[in-house]
């Protein structure tokens, strides 16, 4: 980050954490996992009140509470947290229906502090979301069955070129999605975003913050917190969800999932399983430091290890 954004970064900062100039102005942090923006929004909370709301998908599941680096019974008991594992590990969730799911707290005296790593979520949110509708459980499982037999690319070639351009072609989940969308309507998913609603929060009545980590920062902060997650019982977890364990279940997409119920298996050694979830972490958080640069420009940047060492004091 240059001189000037890093300037730039701590005075807003420091505006942020001194007053709540106006609790009827939502607040939208964005950022990459482990980048801080739940610490960032706990201490903003703390001055102002205010109901702290989710918009990671992966955290709107049950279940997965330490891996998905949820916030902890403690964080939820001093400040009020919404929108976090309130869908069962089995159900499908999709970013209409989070929409909905938020529209009460948009209309609370104070307005929320809405925090996570959701890309999706937000530019839908600030953007507005095409009116698709839902996927077709049958249409669901064949993208399924057709992934699991043929791969990745058995999906893509089903695809217009349209969307295929504006696809991130690494987001598997994604990419089955264009498809059962393309299966289903007849429509490719760049069809149907052209055709979008209005927006619940332009930006322009929004405070809207993403965080921007230096990329050695964020993968030694990914490394440090896979060793907290540990600790914490991380793998007491993955045995409280063994006996229901599938890979097809939506919660199963959280990153190391996959990898935890393997090691209790005995398919993976500790520390190859360590390796793993680290490495997927941080493609992960390439894939969003990607999305909020192109997608995300017009939202003030914070250096996010300034936040960091700003919300220790």
């Amino acid at each position: 980050m240059s001189r000037h954004l890093a300037d730039t970064s701590h005075a807003l900062i420091e505006t942020l954490l001194a007053e709540d100039s106006d609790p009827s102005c939502p607040i939208l942090i964005a950022g990459p996992t482990a980048s801080g923006k739940s610490g960032l929004a706990m201490a903003l909370a703390a001055k102002s009140g205010r109901p702290i709301v989710n918009a990671d998908a992966l955290q709107v599941f049950d279940g997965w509470r330490i891996l998905t680096a949820r916030p902890s019974l403690e964080e939820e008991a001093l400040t009020p947290h919404a929108l976090y594992g309130h869908i069962a590990p089995d159900q499908d969730y999709s970013v209409g229906q989070w929409l909905r799911d938020l529209d009460p707290f948009l209309t609370q005296p104070k307005a929320p502090i809405i925090v996570g790593g959701t890309g999706l979520y937000f530019t839908a949110l600030t953007e507005g979301l095409a009116d698709i509708p839902a996927t077709d459980p049958v249409i669901r499982a064949e993208a399924t069955a057709l992934f699991k037999k043929n791969g990745l690319e058995s999906l893509l070639a089903g695809l217009d070129a349209v969307t295929l351009s504006r696809l991130d072609l690494n987001n598997p989940m994604r990419v089955q999605r264009a498809w059962e969308v393309q299966r289903q309507t007849g429509r490719g998913l760049a069809a149907w975003q052209e055709t979008t609603q209005t927006p619940r929060l332009p930006l322009s009545s929004v405070t809207a913050l993403v965080l921007d980590a230096d990329r050695d920062w964020l993968s030694d902060r990914i490394s440090r917190r896979f060793e907290v997650m540990l600790d914490a019982g991380v793998l007491d977890e993955a045995h409280a969800m063994r006996p229901g364990w599938d890979p097809d279940h939506p919660s199963s997409k959280a990153i190391g999932a996959a990898e935890l119920i393997a090691h209790l298996r005995g398919e993976m050694g500790l520390c190859d399983t360590k390796d793993a979830v680290l490495v997927q972490t941080r493609q992960y958080a390439k894939r969003q430091r990607t999305w909020f640069r192109n997608r995300m420009s017009l939202w003030s940047r914070l250096d996010a290890e300034d936040v960091a060492e700003r919300i220790k004091k």
